[in-house]
């Protein structure tokens, strides 16, 4: 999930993704250089929950977030979601 200053919305889009039925799951999450209150939240999520994989890189833009999400992500499949999305 590529994040780019989303605080608004962030709460409840990774809200919806932790509170799956099937939890085997990894959440891999780019930072895509927030200078909003987006990283702190992030860091909020990711500590109790060890599925949730948080990416920090420079803003350059939802194409290049999107591919170093990619890179991390561990399994066959991939299901993707933006930041201001609810599953």
């Amino acid at each position: 999930m590529p994040v780019y200053n989303a605080e608004r919305y962030l709460d409840e889009a990774v809200e919806s993704i932790l509170a799956q039925t099937f939890g085997d799951f990894e959440f891999v999450i780019v930072d895509d250089g927030s200078t909003d209150r987006s990283p702190q939240m992030l860091d909020g999520y990711a500590k109790p929950d060890s599925r949730v994989h948080i990416v920090r890189r420079a803003n350059t833009g939802i194409v290049g977030a999107l591919n170093d999400g990619l890179k991390e992500c561990k399994a066959e499949m991939v299901a993707r979601m933006d930041a201001d999305d609810v599953s």
